[in-house]
């Protein structure tokens, strides 16, 4: 064989063999000192506070506006005084239940951290609470799409239109991170 083949073939071999001992850091290092690990601090205080943590964007992004938004927005959108009524009882609505199930959310994360920091987890029980937590946060993303389903309908079409030209949706090259909002 060529001496020069032979060194390459060489040289990328030892590049594709792993090397021993040497660890990957995982993504999550640093989360095992969280209270709740599967939960930031931001996403327990933004359940605790009832906001939409972008459960919504679907809607929000598909022209069916946040109530929390809109009466933001209610002077620039020339809101009449009974969509302000109408979108405050829907907002007042997902609120509470947002609340509730984010309370409730937050309570179940805790338990299935509990469940493994103490050793306990079991097959079983993992299903129990892991299937709470499932519905619990598909009800609360349902609590706030329908509340924007509901806030679509209170709304006249050009008011949906300069909602999201406030919001920088009408402009599809605008960098928007929802994300950081809250509804």
């Amino acid at each position: 064989m060529n001496p020069i083949r032979f060194s390459k073939t060489l040289l990328l071999g030892l590049l594709a063999v792993p090397l021993a001992g040497v660890a990957e850091v995982s993504a999550y290092a640093g989360e095992q000192h969280r209270a709740i690990k599967a939960l930031s601090e931001s996403e327990i205080a933004g359940l605790r506070a009832g906001h939409g943590l972008g459960l919504a964007r679907a809607a929000e992004l598909n022209r069916y506006p946040g109530p929390r938004h809109v009466l933001d927005l209610s002077a620039e959108l020339s809101l009449t005084p009974t969509q302000f009524s109408q979108l405050n009882t829907v907002f007042d609505r997902m609120h509470a239940d947002a609340l509730a199930l984010g309370r409730d959310l937050i309570a179940r994360e805790a338990d299935l951290d509990r469940l493994f920091a103490d050793r306990r987890a079991t097959p079983g029980a993992v299903d129990v609470l892991t299937r709470e937590i499932g519905r619990l946060q598909g009800e609360l993303r349902a609590t706030h799409l329908t509340a924007h389903v509901a806030t679509a309908g209170i709304l006249q079409p050009a008011q949906i239109a300069r909602y999201d030209e406030l919001r920088g949706y009408a402009n599809p090259t605008a960098p928007h991170d929802h994300a950081q909002s809250h509804h």
